[in-house]
């Protein structure tokens, strides 16, 4: 656990020391200790420096930053520069540079210039690991190390070609198993070599959603190679933690789940898509997915901008207070710290708007005095690290697969995005003040009292059993439109939707999708409003809840719930408005008997708990709200070092719950 050897939680960000010289290095130090940062990610971009020819390292310059950090009391999360290879490796092996679905061959110039299935490439990459490992891996100053940045490039060349075909031998044993999972007899698919067989590249229409759905698990699994190869190359000369971060939320090419137990610490980046309150549900949905992958065990921020907002193209700044309620948002969701990208904003580059710990402007900045008031509230959370966030009682649902299936070519309307519905209906958990975790359709989900399943387009037979066994054990259970229509091959489920084990427990058949025109807004029975989707239901022993009001699906049910077994199984056929869904969820949950981590507060307030192996819990209590809000009773706040009653206006408490003797 890194956070022995910092002594506490994590506060820092990426720290690039050869962009500046020996006065601003002295800065950096002073600035650090007043910022109270205790952990710097170094070498991530570096390997032009690392290795200036093939072959040749050059070390020196990051003994003398790795010997300075130490000294200063700054611990160390050293990078593998593989995200960027350097000018002089493209140059000799161009056949490395990614190619994109439509054949063009990106050429050298920016970060991720490569194809992760390239020979040359994995085994420079491999070299610079363990290069880097012999060097550094017993350095007083390492804590962590950080193998490659944000794996997220894709190529469609011939050495991914190759590399498909041996995973696909290697899946499928056979060309006639091949043959039948991609369902080839459509379209005159069917191949008679393995070497027919060819990424998914741009073609004339539709491609075949079978061999897209493989070739994303192919992806995923060849990122988790290369990771594994530097992890192990590591591992052989160090014994300090490997991980690597994570880009969350919306960032899919690898399966989380499958990533999560191949690290020893799950990281992830964080970047708002939206301002303000919907930035601060955003960092719970992210927060709560990595702690999920992690298996509910501590896991680490490792990237975040201090006044960067990604929102419709444009970079919006965040406003007052954020850094600080965010990084507290992440820490109450179980991070074992607050990390940023990066440490001090570039003046060059192509990064150089990217916001920074320390602006262009300065340490005498706005930015600056939130980022040192937020490491000093870091720092008084010591007695935190190691506990894990409180056990939740409700599960949302996410599973690669289904995500992947649904990005499939022809669907049937393009606003069925999983995100959207993912987080929606953790919003919506959010927004009841409810602690939520992640889960994947397979996994035992017999400790939760609720499962929401919002976007399960794809369902195995596997997981379809698995959700009949929670709700005929006493679970309740949320099913969502267009859900458990296709199988894990891609094969359209036959004799109505879902699969027939989940349909015995929800008490309906779904037999005819009929998605909504643009903009159009349907009326239901019980005043609520639906967009984009509706389906034929038949209810088969289920109850209709709320029926449909318009054409031919006039009387039909919309909302539907079953008693099966000791549990209940509710089916949603169309997109509730947000506050509709809001209410249904809200429903849900008082039938379930979940209640809120701290109830009483209102909406814009959030509150999660984390306890020790020994008893010991903290609550954390966020107001994103412009007025106070008065707690239930006084308590002892970590932040403040005393009583408080009150949480003030856009300001955080960190409550120490007092054991009884």
């Amino acid at each position: 656990m890194i956070t022995q050897r910092l002594g506490g939680l994590a506060f820092g960000g990426d720290y690039n020391p050869e962009q500046w010289d020996e006065q601003v290095w002295k800065e950096d130090d002073e600035l650090m200790r007043q910022a109270g940062v205790n952990l710097a990610t170094v070498g991530v971009f570096s390997w032009a420096l690392l290795e200036p020819e093939e072959g040749r390292y050059d070390f020196g310059w990051l003994d003398a930053h790795l010997d300075r950090l130490h000294a200063n009391g700054v611990h160390v999360d050293l990078a593998t520069p593989t995200a960027s290879p350097p000018p002089w490796f493209t140059l000799a092996h161009p056949d490395a540079l990614p190619v994109t679905p439509d054949g063009t061959r990106l050429v050298h110039g920016s970060r991720d210039t490569y194809c992760i299935s390239a020979p040359a490439y994995r085994a420079a990459a491999r070299r610079i690991a363990s290069a880097l490992a012999e060097r550094y891996g017993d350095h007083p100053a390492l804590a962590l190390w950080h193998v490659h940045n944000e794996y997220v490039t894709l190529c469609w060349c011939d050495h991914t070609a190759a590399a498909f075909r041996v995973w696909l031998r290697a899946r499928y044993g056979s060309l006639d198993a091949l043959n039948s999972s991609w369902g080839t007899a459509f379209w005159s698919q069917r191949y008679g070599s393995w070497e027919q067989i060819l990424p998914p590249r741009a073609t004339q229409w539709h491609r075949n959603p079978g061999h897209t759905l493989d070739f994303s698990r192919f992806c995923s699994d060849e990122v988790i190679a290369a990771y594994r190869e530097q992890r192990d190359a590591i591992r052989a000369h160090s014994d300090r933690p490997v991980t690597t971060n994570m880009m969350l939320p919306g960032y899919q090419n690898v399966d989380l789940w499958a990533m999560g137990r191949a690290v020893d610490l799950v990281a992830i980046d964080f970047y708002p898509s939206a301002p303000g309150l919907d930035a601060a549900a955003e960092a719970a949905f992210t927060a709560d997915r990595a702690r999920s992958f992690a298996g509910g065990k501590p896991w680490l921020l490792m990237e975040q901008g201090t006044n960067t907002v990604y929102h419709q193209g444009r970079t919006l700044a965040r406003e007052p207070g954020d850094i600080l309620r965010q990084s507290l948002g992440h820490i109450a969701r179980g991070s074992e710290g607050a990390l940023f990208f990066q440490w001090r904003q570039s003046r060059a580059g192509a990064e150089q708007w990217h916001s920074a710990m320390v602006p262009h402007a300065g340490p005498d900045s706005r930015v600056f005095g939130e980022v040192t008031e937020t490491g000093a509230a870091v720092g008084r959370l010591a007695e935190l690290a190691g506990s894990t966030v409180s056990a939740a009682q409700v599960a949302v649902l996410h599973d690669s697969d289904a995500w992947w299936a649904s990005n499939s070519d022809g669907l049937c309307s393009p606003e069925l995005d999983y995100l959207s519905a993912l987080s929606s209906a953790h919003r919506a958990l959010w927004n009841a003040g409810v602690a939520v975790d992640f889960a994947h359709p397979e996994e035992d989900l017999s400790r939760f009292r609720l499962v929401l399943a919002p976007a399960l387009f794809l369902l195995s037979d596997t997981g379809a059993e698995n959700l009949r066994r929670y709700v005929a054990a006493g679970g309740t259970l949320l099913f969502q439109h267009f859900g458990g229509v296709v199988d894990d091959r891609m094969h359209a489920r036959l004799g109505g939707y879902p699969a027939a084990p989940l349909r015995e427990a929800l008490g309906i058949r779904v037999e005819e999708h009929r998605p909504l025109r643009r903009d159009e807004r349907i009326t239901l029975s019980d005043g609520s409003h639906g967009t984009v989707w509706s389906e034929s239901v038949r209810a088969q022993g289920a109850e209709p809840v709320a029926t449909y009001t318009h054409g031919m699906l006039a009387g039909s049910p919309a909302l539907t719930r079953h008693g099966f077994g000791a549990g209940h199984g509710w089916y949603l056929s169309t997109r509730l408005d947000e506050a509709d869904y809001n209410a249904l969820v809200a429903r849900l949950l008082d039938s379930a008997g979940v209640e809120p981590v701290l109830p009483g507060l209102p909406s814009g307030v959030e509150a999660v708990t984390r306890q020790a192996e020994d008893g010991r819990r903290w609550h954390f209590v966020l107001n994103h709200l412009d007025e106070p809000v008065p707690l239930p009773s006084a308590a002892y706040d970590l932040l403040t070092g005393g009583p408080v009653r009150e949480v003030p206006p856009g300001g955080c408490v960190v409550l120490r719950e007092e054991r009884p003797l």
